[in-house]
């Protein structure tokens, strides 16, 4: 039922992308207050301070998902399980320039070259992995196009979803990414495939408990006087405290716990034990505690006397206290018992964690994962990251996949192995990121303010155009210092009712992507632009 359901609404969407492709081209003029716009220069150049987005937002976002141009693609109703971490095997490659592939994230291709052709051909018999390729990103050092480009050595798994292969004996394809994997080697098969043998990578679980990352102490919240009574207080056994919900059944032993710490990590977590009296009572001797090889402190250290003393005073005050009140005279005096009692009780609510919380926070995927969606939310705006926020590991994929930056940061996102670093890093990126910067001349394009998410796929997407030549693009609703070429294009457009004419760098003339015109007087925003995330500079200023 429920594929009858989206098959259902897949119709509907078709149907209205048929309808807008039947509308009379119409070509508004650029609004008179752009003073930058020259609609009449020579040689049939364009350029333009911005495309007007102004008034309500009427376009169905939708149906730029469905990627309609590809034609009646088929589906190949094969859904693969995933493959073990650490599996190696052997797919049918496809190198792409300025396209970075991540898991969940949707790629479609109009394959014409006969080598990525019979890639595909043989991705849809082989037995292993059927209807799966790799995808890797094709790059340049340098702008110079007489050196060979590279292939990054960190790749995605495509598997095929639809399928068509055209009279031209052409194929349209449209995949969508799986897992991450290692490229070991390539090579070029008899039939002139392009194959290559990869190791998927073994992806972490999402860390709730930071303490599997950081450190290996409860806090010292379930602290009581008895172990202070019964035992020293630099024993290990001291240390076992209960867990965070107060159960001490995840609490470390003396065994377990001693057991896995090298003679420099003991003198560190002896150094975090006592760093805590410090604010109480400050030593008068610089004289350092002492390890010896089993981690104990010899107690002949004045250092750690001076630490120990007040805590050691108490408890002998106390009797001290019983023998005044029945008359006998004690050598301590009730005020001093009763200020070193008030310091004891503010030791127990000192954490004894190896970290402060800022720490934990860092390496917890949860929190982590809600200040991305928080950040996305407030910057991006649309589509929502709240559903992925109980799930870390799609999520720092998810915003990977979309977030509007050059190609050359999405592709270290790829790589960054840990959700936790990886969602870091984006909350950077999306804290940091504010100006979009050509890439050859650094002249500025737009800002972080100028986003237009004109699909429901964000505000960032792969298309392919009738030559076969994959973009990454991001949508923006202005843009500065473009020429705009040749009269607007309605053919293989990748928007359903808007019609594309190509947009340069008017200061070094590289191809920057393309502006996109409504076709219909009724869609809004009448003009947008369409920027190649390959052509922008990594800029995060």
């Amino acid at each position: 039922m429920d594929e009858e359901r989206i098959l259902e609404r897949e119709r509907y969407q078709i149907e209205q992308i048929r309808q807008l492709e039947l509308e009379e081209l119409q070509v508004e003029e650029v609004d008179s207050d752009d003073s930058d716009d020259d609609s009449s220069s020579e040689n049939n150049y364009r350029t333009s301070g911005g495309a007007s987005a102004s008034g309500e937002f009427t376009y169905d976002t939708s149906l730029v998902a469905l990627h309609s141009y590809l034609g009646d693609v088929e589906d190949t109703h094969n859904r693969l399980a995933f493959l073990d971490g650490g599996a190696v095997l052997k797919l049918p490659m496809f190198y792409l320039e300025g396209v970075v592939l991540f898991p969940e994230a949707t790629l479609p291709l109009r394959v014409v070259q006969p080598h990525f052709i019979a890639a595909v051909e043989q991705a849809m018999t082989q037995v292993e992995a059927p209807y799966t390729i790799g995808v890797v990103r094709l790059y340049r050092d340098s702008p110079d196009y007489r050196r060979p480009p590279r292939f990054a050595i960190i790749g995605t798994t495509a598997e095929i979803r639809k399928y068509c292969r055209l009279e031209d004996g052409s194929v349209n394809v449209l995949t969508r990414g799986q897992q991450r994997f290692r490229l070991r080697r390539c090579w070029i098969d008899v039939e002139g495939a392009t194959y290559g043998e990869v190791q998927i990578i073994r992806e972490d679980s999402p860390l709730r408990t930071p303490r599997e990352a950081v450190g290996r102490l409860a806090p010292l919240l379930n602290l009581r006087s008895n172990i202070f009574q019964k035992q020293p207080l630099y024993s290990p056994r001291a240390c076992r405290l209960g867990d965070w919900d107060g159960n001490d059944s995840d609490a470390m032993s003396e065994e377990s716990f001693e057991s896995e710490l090298s003679l420099h990590e003991r003198g560190l977590h002896q150094s975090a034990l006592f760093s805590s009296y410090h604010t109480i009572h400050e030593p008068t001797s610089s004289e350092d505690e002492k390890l010896d090889p089993d981690g104990e402190v010899h107690q002949g250290s004045s250092r750690l006397d001076n630490l120990l003393g007040p805590l050691r005073e108490y408890n002998t005050g106390r009797d001290s206290a019983k023998s005044a009140l029945s008359g006998n005279s004690g050598n301590l005096s009730f005020k001093r018992m009763k200020a070193d009692k008030c310091a004891l009780d503010r030791l127990r609510e000192v954490p004894r964690a190896f970290w402060p919380n800022w720490v934990y926070h860092m390496h917890d995927s949860y929190t982590l994962a809600q200040k991305a969606a928080d950040r996305w939310k407030h910057i991006v705006k649309a589509p929502s990251m709240d559903g992925f926020v109980m799930k870390p590991d799609l999520l720092s994929f998810h915003i990977a996949s979309k977030i509007p930056v050059s190609e050359s940061l999405r592709q270290e996102l790829l790589e960054i192995d840990g959700i936790s670093y990886r969602l870091r890093r984006e909350i950077e990126l999306l804290e940091s990121f504010d100006r979009v910067r050509c890439k050859t001349c650094e002249n500025l394009i737009a800002r972080r303010s100028d986003m237009l998410v004109m699909s429901s796929d964000g505000p960032l997407g792969a298309y392919v155009n009738a030559h076969g030549y994959v973009h990454e693009v991001m949508t923006l609703h202005k843009a500065n210092g473009l020429a705009v070429i040749g009269d607007p294009v309605k053919e293989h457009s990748w928007f359903p009712g808007y019609a594309w004419s190509i947009a340069e760098c008017a200061t070094c003339g590289s191809q920057m992507g393309w502006l996109f015109t409504a076709t219909k007087k009724k869609l809004k925003p009448r003009s947008f632009w369409g920027i190649r995330s390959s052509q922008v500079a990594d800029d995060t200023r």
